[in-house]
């Protein structure tokens, strides 16, 4: 995916802040919550270490350059082996290195897995499209196709809207069960700071939290196919008591092999466009794209 820049946290979908790729963007994705918020941070101590680490070297090189030139210095010395150098040359990485490792360490094991979930949502990547389970919400399951390009309604985006969403309550501290079906996929939404491979035959475990309303947008990162450029993520984080309507909304409808229905908070945003009302009830969605 391209990289966003961080002007780009304004946008609005329905009245919440967009994550997604910009033209020409600098940088991360704006954040959405406190996963990408670590992960702004720890990206910024390495730029700046990289920053002087590139300053002191190219320093070091004019240096080498003007001081020991041919023409002021036409009989190199033959000195080797400094004992100080080679302490300080071996050292000074080994501290560089101990300062990345600890906040990279801390991070990877605070994006491990959530402590105290309100909420439990399974994700299952298959070829090429994503299954969602909501398993403390009645237990609805539904599946989540890319809009292909010709069905793309006004304010959609091109190869990353979807017709059903992943919806979350804002604030909500959300577990993540990844699986795969058939081959290895990777559940990716950079402003949630949220990666996860989902590998048939393991259930792996992560969580994200949206801090604030809005539409996140990822897409599998992980080669798995011939469609794996074309296999997006929706995530739309929305009040609680506008997921708990949608939920009720949802755990009906999906049953009937039926959308959902828009978001409430996002009533405004384009709406996917719902199945045929006169497939059998017993068809679920899956069945009634084939």
């Amino acid at each position: 995916m391209m990289i966003a820049g961080g002007d780009a946290l304004a946008q609005a979908a329905g009245g919440g802040m967009v994550g997604a790729p910009q033209p020409w963007g600098m940088g991360l994705q704006p954040s959405g919550g406190p996963i990408k918020d670590a992960i702004s941070s720890f990206n910024t101590l390495v730029f700046w270490i990289i920053v002087a680490i590139t300053i002191f070297v190219f320093l070091l090189l004019v240096y080498v350059v003007v001081k020991f030139r041919a023409d002021v210095n036409p009989n190199p010395s033959r000195t080797s082996h400094n004992t100080l150098l080679e302490v300080a040359w071996t050292v000074i990485p080994v501290l560089i290195l101990v300062v990345i490792a600890i906040p990279s360490f801390r991070l990877i094991y605070y994006q491990d897995r959530a402590i105290d979930a309100d909420l439990t949502i399974n994700v299952q990547g298959r070829q090429w499209y994503w299954h969602y389970g909501y398993p403390d919400n009645g237990n609805f399951t539904f599946d989540s196709y890319p809009v292909q390009t010709a069905d793309l309604q006004p304010g959609q985006i091109r190869n990353l809207d979807v017709d059903n969403p992943l919806v979350i309550p804002v604030g909500a501290t959300v577990r993540i069960l990844t699986t795969g079906q058939d081959v290895i996929h990777s559940f990716f939404v950079p402003s949630l700071g949220v990666q996860k491979y989902t590998i048939p035959g393991r259930t792996m475990e992560t969580w994200m939290r949206a801090d604030r309303p809005g539409t996140f947008y990822g897409q599998c990162n992980q080669i798995c196919g011939v469609n794996h450029w074309f296999m997006p993520i929706v995530v739309r984080a929305v009040p609680a008591a506008e997921f708990t309507a949608w939920a009720e909304q949802a755990k009906t409808r999906f049953a009937e092999g039926l959308p959902p229905g828009p978001v409430p908070a996002l009533a405004g945003a384009p709406v996917a466009p719902t199945l045929n009302a006169g497939a059998p009830a017993s068809l679920n969605v899956a069945e009634a794209r084939r």
